[in-house]
């Protein structure tokens, strides 16, 4: 039954929320990706953040960020994304299923991403809040509706980008939060590992966007 529960934690990969000051704790550094937590005051719910190095350009990150359609691929058993709405190029809010193993229901969520650029620095943010009502709740689906998100890339130098991710989420439902505060790490570790290897695609290597200096 834990070990079914642990798929749980894996749907927030594109849903963070940006944390500062002190308290985080390192759970887990495994490939050079570093997964901490963090108690977060108002919630029994743990923030969790990763930091890595990837071996690509700004633009090749943010193109596979961006390209939700085919991020099921990487974010670990999500059943299917969809573009709700597409605002531009660097905006947009999408759909998406995460399917769940019995008895676990399975969850969903609305993200808006939305990228910006810092013209001296080149650092992009993606923000990327869950959206509660933009499509009907479904039938048997539990809705996260308290979720927002945060990437933070910036580049390092000899085609590096250093990640920086951010997650606080309340899965909803009856999933007790000392539970989720258990298997926390897993998704992201799950995601980040597959993410590294769905960059090399030759369709992102080549990637050059409009909206982002490299």
């Amino acid at each position: 039954m834990l070990k079914r529960l642990t798929l749980l934690f894996l749907l927030f990969s594109n849903c963070a929320l940006a944390q500062t000051g002190d308290g985080w704790v390192l759970k887990e550094n495994n490939n050079g990706v570093k997964i901490y937590t963090r108690d977060i005051e108002t919630s029994k719910i743990k923030a969790i953040k990763v930091e890595c190095q990837l071996d690509a350009t700004l633009s090749q990150v943010v193109s596979a960020l961006m390209d939700v359609r085919n991020s099921e691929e990487w974010l670990y058993h999500t059943a299917g994304n969809a573009i709700i709405k597409q605002v531009s190029p660097s905006e947009l809010y999408y759909y998406s299923l995460v399917e769940m193993p019995w008895p676990v229901s399975n969850r969903d969520f609305i993200a808006h991403l939305k990228v910006s650029q810092d013209a001296f620095t080149k650092v992009v943010i993606i923000d990327a809040p869950c959206v509660a009502d933009m499509v009907p709740v479904k039938p048997k689906v539990v809705r996260i509706a308290n979720s927002k998100g945060k990437w933070v890339l910036s580049p390092s130098g000899k085609g590096l980008v250093k990640v920086v991710y951010t997650l606080h989420a309340d899965p909803g439902g009856s999933i007790p939060a000392w539970l989720t505060n258990l298997f926390v790490t897993q998704g992201p570790s799950q995601s980040f590992k597959k993410l590294k290897m769905h960059l090399q695609k030759q369709v992102y290597k080549n990637a050059k966007l409009d909206y982002i200096a490299d």
